[in-house]
């Protein structure tokens, strides 16, 4: 649905107006959780003024009702795709032996529980263990090879706490990379069995010791920004599989905050942004915060 504005408001205003059976809850959720536009762009603050001209775009429809709750905080599902976001510490899918449950499993329970059993998930990307952000399953195999043709398309940013200062306050690092036996990537010269990676990231903030980045992925190796960023000389807080400082939990500051896609079935292009977790930016034992 489109609004046309006619006068300034508050963007949180203008919805309620518009749907006016929807709680302030709601809209502000509808809000924050990526489903609404201003002039094509998406907008994640209710406090956002908009004006007189202004369009502002909504499809009430996406998130439908079930008889079941998600079990993960849910941004998008329809009949093709569900999108929600993952928690840290939890696998993506599930490893032969591990004994537990991962994301897909519970993801998957979520949806046969609203569908009498009958749907099915197909993996599209995972996140790794340690890192916490947007993943999108396809409910179909027709979807999920639509999705991966198209990977070109996807847009993934995250949220990266590191250690130490990057030369650059913006910089593209390339490079080759290949799994050793001792299952760390690393960075090699071109040959068999190495990957192309390349990884995009500007400084948002810095602080003595730590900054905060915003990183890009143009393409989706296994591990490939902590590699990058621990290379760089600025691992990620927590990493210390990849040079982290041990004196630090171990809780990987990475986090997939937003994720662009073209719909696999109507090619709409779809866009979610996810808060920064809590505690985040916290630095324990000493609980020394990051400001």
């Amino acid at each position: 649905m489109k609004i046309n504005v006619q006068e300034e408001q508050l963007l949180a205003e203008v919805l309620h107006n518009a749907f006016g059976e929807a709680s302030k809850t709601t809209i502000k959720q509808w809000i924050t959780h990526g489903s609404v536009k201003i002039n094509g762009r998406l907008e994640t603050n209710p406090a956002r003024k908009v004006k007189s001209g202004d369009v502002v775009e909504y499809n009430r429809q996406k998130l439908k009702k079930m008889r079941h709750r998600s079990p993960f905080p849910l941004y998008f599902e329809d009949e093709f795709i569900v999108v929600a976001e993952k928690p840290a510490g939890l696998l993506t899918v599930g490893e032969r032996g591990t004994g537990g449950t991962s994301f897909y499993q519970q993801m998957l329970n979520y949806v046969k529980e609203n569908s009498d059993g009958k749907e099915k998930l197909y993996v599209v990307h995972r996140l790794d263990r340690e890192v916490s952000g947007l993943l999108v399953f396809a409910k179909t195999e027709k979807e999920q090879e639509q999705m991966k043709e198209q990977w070109n398309k996807v847009i993934k940013r995250y949220y990266a706490l590191v250690e130490g200062d990057p030369p650059k306050e913006r910089d593209t690092i390339v490079s080759w990379l290949m799994e050793g036996g001792d299952q760390k990537v690393r960075s090699v010269r071109e040959q068999e069995g190495a990957k192309r990676a390349v990884t995009h990231y500007r400084v948002m903030d810095r602080t003595p010791g730590f900054s905060l980045l915003e990183v890009a992925l143009e393409t989706g190796r296994k591990n490939q920004i902590r590699v990058h960023l621990s290379e760089m000389g600025c691992p990620v807080v927590g990493d210390r599989r990849y040079g982290a400082d041990a004196r630090f939990v171990r809780r990987i500051r990475l986090h997939a905050f937003y994720l662009s896609f073209p719909h696999p079935a109507t090619d709409e292009l779809l866009e979610f942004k996810s808060k920064m977790p809590a505690g985040f930016l916290t630095l324990r034992p000493e609980d020394e915060k990051y400001k």
